[in-house]
């Protein structure tokens, strides 16, 4: 039997039940512990946590490994991701004390899609900008709002897995049809606030009181977080006594931290040690002096084409694979400030070898270096920038784009599921240029460009550039794609042959362009 959740009667009596608990926290509690056993052991069977961290970078390591001592089952848990398999997060996955995961992305976790595809474990796939907006309004006593991210796509729509039947493997719960307003000729999608019972977060330092401070993109979920729960639980790396801390450095004030204990060993595991040697040059981020493969031509291809579509001052967001190793390549004299969802603003290159910092990845979980001028920020303050039309220029993969614009890159029902993770966000602003950089066709020969995509969409009527190894489109939202570049090798009656829907051919069409050699 197929049940889908009510948004609205989960809107009026989880949201508040949870104020109500808020509203009985004794400031009186002692707030120092010892014991990591006793930090935990009073949250009950079926608690919904919030838990901190992107990827592995800011994950309360040790709160996570207590909870699989006191054993509590049946959590619901809010956290962008659900680690890797044997560490943070997956380790409560093992142990199956999860019945719900609240996340953007199910990522590389190899356990995580196993246990959802089966139906062990039900999974509610949110963007990762209304995930952080979620639980940012919930802090903030407000019960929901609209955003643009994710109308026209299931999250809007309904229909979403929540959870398979385990023989099947068909959905049995689906995710509830939403309520859509307009705003200023635009369509809104209502989303519900998130309240924790309890919050699991990782902090660098605090004081005594409480009030604390997150170490570069370690701050990511785990600051908005503190704020939204019945009780949060900070594990951080020292303690420092009342007064040690300069008031405008504190990142939380200590009115939002219940508890708070000091771990004494710290794995800070790096989920994707990226490097670069002394002796190679990378203009944007990515190693140089990698040998080269068979079809590495075709993707150079895209990545010199997609170069050019940086300008000097821009705000960019750049998807891992294609899109960030196009940064490579941006134009002598040009300054290009990169953003990554995680709460970095001015990205630099990959780290010389021996100087990775597991406190410091971008949105791909890689490790990173920051330019001079960078700042760090949360997750929701990330996304105010995404959203709110801030970036110039999102450039991403894709799975399928449709002749008018829409995108599909995050999810094969019942056979893959990555996540859309924060690309609903990027492509939902309506105020940034989206570039998708793909292969032309699929590894069967199929087109990945379609007259309607077949697969679960990322956003409708979103793209205004395709960039492949054969040609370059522009997007007009009403009469379809134009050709306005071919690639060396290939004709216009190539380019009709191998893309999967009518395509006007622009009377000005030229060679495609690249960026030279440096």
């Amino acid at each position: 039997m197929l049940t889908r959740v009510t948004s609205s009667f989960v809107r009026s009596t989880l949201y508040s039940y949870s104020i109500r608990s808020l509203s009985k926290t004794s400031t009186s509690q002692k707030k120092i512990y010892e014991d990591f056993h006793e930090a935990v052991q009073d949250i009950p069977h079926g608690a919904k946590l919030l838990v901190g961290g992107f990827g592995l970078c800011g994950i309360p390591e040790n709160l996570i490994k207590a909870l699989i001592k006191t054993g509590q089952k049946d959590l619901i848990v809010v956290s962008n991701n659900c680690g890797v398999d044997d560490f943070g997060l997956g380790l409560l996955l093992k142990t199956k004390q999860i019945k719900r995961m609240i996340s953007s992305y199910v990522g590389e976790n190899a356990e995580f899609e196993r246990q959802y595809l089966n139906g062990e474990l039900e999974v509610e796939l949110t963007p990762q900008g209304t995930l952080a907006e979620k639980i940012r309004a919930g802090g903030a006593g407000i019960p929901a709002f609209f955003t643009p991210t994710g109308f026209g796509t299931l999250i809007q729509q309904g229909g979403a897995p929540i959870k398979y039947d385990k023989t099947s493997r068909k959905p049995i719960i689906e995710s509830p049809l939403k309520e859509i307003r307009i705003y200023n000729d635009r369509q809104y999608v209502l989303e519900d606030a998130i309240v924790g019972d309890f919050a699991l977060v990782k902090a660098w330092k605090a004081d005594r009181l409480g009030n604390l401070i997150f170490q570069k993109s370690a701050r990511n979920f785990n600051s908005t977080m503190c704020k939204a729960a019945k009780c949060t639980i900070v594990e951080v790396e020292e303690i420092v006594e009342v007064g040690d801390l300069k008031p405008d450095e504190i990142h939380i004030p200590n009115i939002f931290v219940h508890r708070i204990i000091k771990g004494n060993q710290y794995e800070k595991r790096i989920e994707r040690r990226t490097v670069r040697k002394r002796d190679s040059l990378s203009a944007g981020g990515q190693p140089g002096g990698s040998k080269k493969k068979k079809d590495d031509a075709a993707r150079e291809r895209i990545i010199r084409r997609a170069a050019l579509e940086f300008t000097d001052g821009m705000y960019a967001n750049l998807g891992i694979g294609i899109p960030m190793l196009a940064s490579n390549f941006i134009p002598n004299g040009l300054t290009v400030h990169l953003q990554s969802e995680n709460g970095i603003l001015g990205l630099g290159p990959f780290p010389y070898e021996g100087e990775e910092d597991p406190d410091l990845i971008n949105a791909g979980k890689e490790t990173v270096t920051v330019l001079p001028g960078a700042s760090f920020f949360s997750s929701d303050d990330s996304f105010a920038m995404i959203r709110g039309g801030h970036i110039d220029l999102t450039m991403l993969g894709a799975m399928q784009v449709s002749q008018y614009g829409d995108l599909a890159n995050w999810m094969i029902p019942g056979k893959l599921i990555k996540g859309m993770g924060g690309a609903m966000d990027l492509v939902g602003s309506g105020r940034t240029k989206v570039v998708v950089t793909m292969e032309h066709n699929a590894k069967d020969g199929s087109s990945k460009i379609l007259p309607e995509c077949t697969l679960p969409l990322t956003g409708k009527s979103v793209v205004d550039l395709i960039i492949t190894e054969k040609c370059v489109f522009e997007v007009n939202p009403e009469k379809g794609l134009i050709l306005t570049e071919i690639a060396d090798g290939y004709t216009k009656d190539d380019i009709i042959k191998f893309t999967g829907c009518p395509i006007i051919i622009s009377d000005t069409v030229k060679p495609m362009q690249q960026v030279q050699n440096k």
